[in-house]
């Protein structure tokens, strides 16, 4: 049984369930306050990485994103079928999670989004978004690997704030978020270029990850 498939797919679906199902709840609440909406969207978000991780990373390191994913194949910490395997689950778990939070809502199941999220301000926001996450991502697990839950919910979580993009920082969810015409949607035209910044984003931090956090040299 690939057990670490079957994590990446079910904390895929949640998490992209949390991302759909509370913008929707959000937005409905909010009263026409986008910032009340998006600190919603936010809180639920952060939330749930947090259980996700701390439950399923010893199974599969809980990815829940193809740009983690790859950078971990690149460090050769994982193999090319592990990292196949990985990035199915993501998807395999995450649509589904999309469409979970349709139903929960009343919301028509197939949908493509009609928000446009495009321009140098959002590919600069995806990129650093990207790069943040996975540089946080492998400083905590060099020098404080129990602490990786939090510190990368935390940083999710601030990161919808600070970044233009409101930080998908996730070439999966980015697809997923394009099948969903509501508040954390993204327009399918613009899907390519988020992506190619995310990636761009997680590439620039695996080198600066081993520059600065090098590998232990090992004991005598």
């Amino acid at each position: 049984m690939n057990r670490d498939l079957w994590a990446e797919a079910i904390g895929s679906f949640f998490l992209f369930c949390t991302v759909i199902g509370s913008g929707i709840m959000a937005e409905q609440l909010a009263g026409g306050n986008v910032a009340v909406a998006l600190l919603g969207n936010t809180a639920a978000t952060g939330a749930m990485l947090f259980v996700l991780i701390a439950m399923l990373g010893p199974l599969s390191g809980a990815h829940f994103n193809p740009a983690v994913t790859l950078v971990f194949r690149l460090r050769g910490d994982l193999s090319t079928g592990a990292a196949l395997r990985l990035v199915a689950g993501q998807l395999l778990g995450g649509i589904p999670g999309v469409w979970a939070a349709h139903l929960m809502f009343a919301e028509p199941l197939l949908q493509l989004s009609s928000k446009v999220r495009t321009g140098p301000g959002q590919w600069a926001g995806e990129f650093i978004a990207t790069f943040g996450l996975v540089f946080v991502i492998l400083g905590t697990l060099r020098h404080r690997p129990h602490a990786v839950p939090a510190s990368v919910a935390l940083y999710i979580v601030a990161a919808y704030w600070f970044t233009s993009s409101t930080s998908f920082a996730n070439p999966a969810i980015t697809l997923a978020r394009a099948l969903s015409d509501t508040f954390a949607g993204i327009a399918p035209a613009a899907v390519p270029a988020f992506i190619a910044a995310q990636l761009a984003g997680a590439l620039a931090a695996l080198l600066a990850g081993q520059a600065i956090f090098p590998p232990e040299e090992p004991t005598a």
